[in-house]
């Protein structure tokens, strides 16, 4: 029999369309002998012919490249493979009548997990309609692909032909979602050799009706008077007159939920709680910050969700321990109870005695449960599946408690390495329960999350996880597999609004050069343990895919980084563009005694005599040798203040000074090549830069915008289009960046190239020219949202800065000439969430204090206590808690009903 490929493509002089599939003739998914097609430029139509083995049923995998001979560009188009069954026995010949799918299309996120498995979800396959009965005629199959159907609609097919309803609605023909996203229907035509009109539209089963029929001009089928024939309308992208899909969403941390049944602290299972009132007030999305091990040191600082110790292992602190089993001793069980209603008293999350009470409590699961835990084929399935990361972890976490520190450099050289992970992870070793315990605890926190997360897809509702950028340096991942980071530097962000003297994550950066090697292997299996659990994702400062900043390992503080990778200035570059170049004054701190008045005050001479001495030229002053970097002058300051911890605020503000000191500099020399240098980021706003004279000023200033903003636009496009690519596609999550900051000009453009959806936070503009971005600006594929976890809240913003409150009100509100109100009153907290629901952005997401602002009797007094972070404080303990129970909330029938209304006027409950 015939396969015959069909495809309209306007190419340009240079380009040429193959096929490539599963077949010799298609190059068996060789690209070099990929079968060419042929072009007819009176259609604008692509085609070619292989033959089939005849009296043969088979399947063949295809897929259309674009080849550039212009630049060698080698253009998959996007989507999975393309798949076609034959039956040699009913027909002689098939016509495959595609079209390119394109990349960077809004619809292809529609393919994503968190359509199809929860959006849209499909309760069970349509049965397909009969197959037509083995004639001389043509069929038509109809093939549409068309993710966004509400569960309880199909598609049908209309139109002109007979066989089609001939346009009578109640006759359409029904497709079946046996491959859904892809919606099929066999159709033999009355009138084949007659010009044949259709167009899909939306079923409704119980009315028996079309509810929507697509917009746009018919389609076609072309006549045709072939026998034994199948014709394939394999179209994409139903044409919805209704427009974009749109929906709303919550943001809270798992830690910060609140629930009768918790231990102080949110817990897996109240996911489902959330879920319970996002589908009572028409939310589709529940985003959770990182849910990932962090305990490193059993404090509070722990609490810090983004330095995980594994970024496979799950928080014990998530566990909910009824769920596994009743603890037989009678007075543990009272002391659990106790100590619940104790926690749960509390408005914060209490770190430290919530987790040593989870710690207690699950060794007595564990003892007490050993035995049918390990016998249980559930765990020896679970374990087997996730060994590669799951028996490091949990050797990492027994030696973790047995030396009393989770930095492996300082254990017992024996122990460096994970050699000894077998022996460690041994049920016959003596000593297996401590690392047991962890095998234990990782099973059920894994199986009470994807019950959760199974829950939230039943009721249509998307959980949106987040990937660290970094990795934490005492961790697993380090312990394991050095060789995949640079464990000398240290990851950060530059001064932005968060920080002005940049932020310093003290996570190594990653050696992309040996990730490459093996295709990126560790990023592949990451994303496919978070597709366990998630269906959409929030990538963390996804700049650092582009570039990371880059500190070295001397500085405390962000601002003496630079970007890794980057294209550094040489020498005589400097020379060309300022005139000069002198190592001293340019590249070491530039201190003089008017600045150490400026910020010692009445302390200045002191302050020199401890910890300066005269440079010996022109005024000249540096620091003494054992205080030259920042980390020398934390270390000495550290043992300052706990020799004298009553002097502490007084010992802080001398460091911060002198810190400040350090950072005089103008350019950063680059740590692997000599002769290279780095302009210091906001190196215009430092002292040094304002005593420099009036020539090289200017000069000086060029070279840096230069630097930052045109120098490197091209070399980092690229670094994201050969980095990011292998974990967007790595799993079917929907895939949102974090893109605040100082984002360079090539990102957006990657980002809409890769389908990753932008962040426009109202307060962080990515325009520079406005001070707060709009909403209904924002482009379909993004994400609004009044704030982040980073940020204070609306309510604790206004109140931060009335002139800049005054200004919102007047300019983004629109309330021209009227005084703002002293506080976020509700009317303007609700103003602010209606700006976000009405904006054009596929997602707009809230974090649930600014939604309980619109409610005066349920926001907090205080909301200064609904901050979760501060980026500014590298030490701040994250213990957040949601002040109402879950519970609670979703019988908050009048503010429930407010949130729908709201959220129904949006139009961003609806399907179509």
């Amino acid at each position: 029999m015939i396969l015959r490929f069909t495809l309209p493509f306007r190419t340009e002089w240079g380009q040429r369309l193959v096929v490539c599939g599963s077949l010799p003739s298609l190059g068996q998914w060789n690209l070099d002998q990929a079968l060419n097609l042929h072009y007819n430029p009176d259609f604008g139509l692509w085609s070619q012919a292989i033959s089939l083995p005849d009296n043969h049923l088979g399947q063949v995998e295809y897929k259309y490249i674009l080849l550039d001979e212009r630049d060698g560009g080698k253009h998959w188009e996007w989507g999975p493979n393309r798949t076609i069954g034959y039956d040699a026995q009913r027909f002689t010949r098939i016509v495959l009548e595609d079209f390119w799918r394109p990349a960077a299309q809004p619809e292809n996120e529609l393919h994503t997990a968190a359509f199809l498995k929860a959006l849209m979800r499909r309760p069970a396959a349509t049965e397909a309609p009969a197959t037509p009965a083995l004639t001389s005629e043509a069929v038509v199959r109809f093939q549409l692909s068309a993710p966004r159907v509400d569960p309880n609609h199909v598609i049908c097919v209309l139109g002109s032909d007979p066989a089609l309803g001939a346009w009578d609605a109640s006759q359409a023909v029904l497709l079946s979602d046996t491959d859904y996203p892809t919606w099929c229907a066999d159709v033999t035509l009355e009138n084949p050799e007659q010009l044949v009109q259709y167009k899909y539209g939306i079923w409704e089963p119980t009315e028996k009706k079309i509810l929507h029929l697509e917009a746009g001009e018919d389609r076609l089928i072309y006549p045709a008077t072939d026998r034994r024939t199948l014709r394939v309308k394999a179209d994409d992208n139903f044409r919805y007159p209704t427009g974009n899909w749109r929906g709303a969403g919550v943001a809270l941390p798992v830690f910060a939920m609140r629930s009768r049944s918790g231990l102080g602290v949110g817990e897996f299972p109240d996911l489902k709680l959330l879920v319970d009132w996002a589908v009572a007030t028409g939310l589709k999305m529940v985003q959770v910050l990182p849910i990932n091990d962090t305990v490193a040191t059993h404090t509070w600082v722990d609490s810090y969700p983004y330095a995980a110790i594994s970024v496979f292992a799950l928080h014990p602190q998530y566990l909910h321990l009824q769920a596994i089993a009743e603890l037989q001793d009678a007075a543990a069980r009272q002391e659990l109870e106790q100590l619940r209603e104790e926690f749960n008293a509390k408005d914060f999350v209490d770190y430290e005695p919530v987790m040593n009470a989870k710690w207690k409590f699950i060794k007595l699961l564990y003892q007490q449960e050993k035995a049918k835990f390990l016998a249980d084929p559930e765990f020896q399935a679970f374990r087997q599946e996730q060994e590669s990361w799951l028996a490091p972890y949990a050797a990492f976490s027994a030696l973790r408690d047995r030396f009393h520190t989770a930095d492996f450099s300082q254990w017992p050289e024996e122990f460096r390495t994970p050699a000894r992970v077998a022996e460690l992870t041994d049920e016959a070793a003596v000593d297996f329960d401590e690392a047991g315990i962890h095998f234990f605890t990782q099973f059920h926190l894994d199986k009470q999350l994807r019950e959760a997360v199974a829950y939230a897809r039943q009721h249509g509702v998307v959980v949106k996880g987040d990937l660290p950028i970094g990795i934490y340096r005492h961790s697993v991942d380090a312990w394991t597999q050095p060789e995949l980071y640079h464990m000398h530097q240290q990851a950060g962000a530059p001064p932005d609004d968060f920080s002005v003297t940049g932020q310093n994550w003290r996570f190594p950066t990653y050696n992309w050069e040996r990730m490459a090697e093996d295709g990126y292997a560790w990023w592949k299996q990451r994303m496919s343990t978070l597709a366990r659990y998630f269906d959409a994702l929030r990538i963390d400062h996804i700049l650092g895919f582009f570039r990371i900043w880059e500190i070295p390992e001397h500085s405390v503080e962000g601002l003496l980084g630079h970007f890794s990778p980057a294209l550094p200035l040489h020498q005589h570059e400097i020379e060309q563009h300022i005139g000069w170049f002198d190592y001293g004054r340019l590249c070491e701190p530039y201190i003089r005694w008017h600045m150490l008045q400026s910020i010692f005050h009445g302390q200045a001479q002191q302050v020199f005599d401890e910890f300066m001495e005269d440079a010996g030229w022109h005024g000249a002053i540096r620091l003494k040798e054992h205080l030259r970097t920042q980390r020398q002058i934390e270390a000495y300051f550290d043992q300052q203040i706990l020799a004298d911890p009553s002097n502490t605020d007084h010992y802080k503000w001398i460091r911060t000074g002198l810190y400040k000191l350090v950072n005089e500099v103008l350019f950063v020399p680059d740590d692997q090549r000599p002769d290279l240098y780095h302009p210091r980021i906001t190196l215009p706003l430092s002292q040094s830069f304002r005593e420099l004279d009036e020539q090289t000023k200017p000069r000086l200033q060029e070279l840096y915008f230069d630097f930052f903003y045109r120098r490197h636009e091209d070399f980092w496009r690229e670094q994201g289009m050969v980095k990011l690519p292998p974990v967007r596609y790595a799993t079917d999550m929907l895939i949102c960046g974090e893109d605040l900051g100082m984002v360079p000009a090539s990102v957006p453009g990657v980002m809409k190239a890769l389908g990753i959806l932008g962040l426009n936070i109202q307060r962080m503009p990515s325009d520079p020219a406005v001070e707060f971005g709009h909403p209904g600006t924002a482009p379909y594929l993004s994400v609004v949202s009044p704030g982040s976890h980073d940020m204070s809240t609306v309510r604790g913003w206004w109140e931060e800065d009335r002139e800049k409150a005054q200004r919102f009100f007047e300019h983004t509100l629109g309330h021209y000439g009227q005084q703002a109100p002293q506080f976020c009153e509700p009317w303007v907290a609700r103003e602010i969430t209606e700006q976000h629901l009405a904006s054009p952005a596929m997602w707009a997401i809230f974090p649930l204090q600014d939604l309980l602002a619109m409610d005066s009797g349920l926001r907090r007094e205080d909301p200064l206590e609904e901050q979760i972070n501060v980026p500014s404080n590298p030490t701040h303990f994250w213990k957040y808690r949601l002040h109402i129970n879950l519970e609670e909330l979703k019988q908050k029938f009048a503010f429930n009903s407010e949130l729908i209304n709201l959220v129904q006027q949006s139009a961003r409950d609806k399907v179509y």
